[in-house]
């Protein structure tokens, strides 16, 4: 393996083409060779709002606002989002998005993941507002 890699977020194949227009997502581990750290972008289109969350057996998570505005919620509290806020989630959390009127922009940084992957869907139930 290389001592180092890059890769273009941007460039790398979308991994939710062909299930839904509003979510991309743009996976890193892989592509640039990682043992230890994943980062992916995802891309919200403006409105979206996930009907399900997920959260980790082990592997903690950092999610940085690179543009856009939204809300995360974060088990049964919600946040507000705007560019360049950084939010840092234990791996039981449950954790969704809601993007704002310009869409949501996020890249994604998860630690070592376990063999098998240790990632579980969850129903959200986002707050009446």
């Amino acid at each position: 393996m290389s001592r180092h890699a890059r890769v273009n977020l941007r460039e790398l194949d979308n991994s939710m083409a062909g299930q839904t227009d509003a979510i991309e997502g743009r996976l890193g581990r892989g592509p640039v060779g990682s043992r230890d750290i994943g980062v992916s972008l995802w891309r919200y289109a403006p409105g979206f709002r996930m009907p399900v969350g997920h959260r980790h057996r082990e592997q903690e998570e950092a999610y940085l606002v690179v543009a856009g505005s939204g809300q995360m919620l974060l088990d049964d509290e919600v946040l507000e989002l705007r560019p360049w806020d950084l939010v840092r989630v234990s791996p039981e959390v449950v954790r969704a998005f809601t993007a704002g009127r310009d869409g949501l922009e996020v890249v994604a940084v998860g630690g070592p993941k376990p063999e098998g992957g240790d990632g579980e869907t969850m129903p959200v139930t986002w707050p009446e507002t």
